[in-house]
């Protein structure tokens, strides 16, 4: 029955639309942890460590985190693959350019699958500088979070990274949060306004609390 589910296209939208949503309260609550980095480095430092603590003495130190990472790359993995079968699907159920020009679709509509890889490739590169230390500029200090963050946005490279990838999000959420109500059912002729709305904002306030800080460390507000 799960298979029958998955290889049919209402399965795989309805599995971007869970695991869409999956994410985007991951981002909500990574977004208010992250503007905790305006209260000082003691306040984000302190944050941080807690993560690692969540959960204990039940669980032990950084499961809880590992629970959530483990999820959160289930939840990104099973969103890349059936964006991806869908578009495969899409272009082989029309192989031929069409004859007449195609509705005019939304910047965000247009630019989804651009935008998805571009996300793709800065979770990589966010990992490898924030989490690994392995890209990271200065000399990573594990434990100490808040200097790495200034440590990052202290390089223009890290800026132009961070911000373009935001922007990319806020374009990704505005559509797919419209898109995965549809899919679930929720959409109607009189919510869709309201939940377009409520894109719009949601995408609005994520890529401004995001961007906040890489514009914090540039003008010296976090330092």
């Amino acid at each position: 029955m799960a298979r029958t589910v998955w290889d049919s296209s209402v399965g795989k939208k309805t599995v971007m639309a869970v695991s869409g949503l999956v994410m985007l309260l991951y981002l909500v609550v990574h977004m208010i942890g992250n503007l905790k980095i305006f209260f000082g480095s003691d306040e984000f430092n302190h944050y941080a460590h807690w993560l690692r603590t969540l959960g204990e003495p039940f669980l032990h130190y950084e499961w809880a985190l590992w629970i959530i990472r483990v999820a959160l790359v289930a939840a990104v993995v099973a969103h890349a693959t059936a964006a991806y079968q869908l578009s495969r699907r899409d272009i082989r159920a029309r192989p031929s350019k069409y004859v007449h020009r195609k509705p005019r679709a939304s910047y965000a509509t247009r630019t989804m699958r651009w935008g998805g890889i571009i996300l793709g490739l800065f979770i990589v590169w966010h990992i490898l500088d924030l989490t690994t230390g392995t890209v990271h500029p200065g000399g990573f200090q594990s434990g100490h979070p808040y200097q790495n963050v200034v440590d990052t946005f202290s390089t223009w490279y890290g800026n132009v990274i961070y911000i373009v990838a935001m922007l990319a999000l806020g374009l990704h959420i505005r559509h797919g949060f419209w898109s995965a109500a549809q899919t679930l059912g929720v959409g109607s002729r009189t919510r869709d306004r309201a939940l377009k709305t409520i894109a719009n904002v949601l995408a609005l306030l994520l890529t401004a609390g995001f961007v906040a800080v890489p514009v914090g460390v540039m003008t010296g507000v976090v330092s």
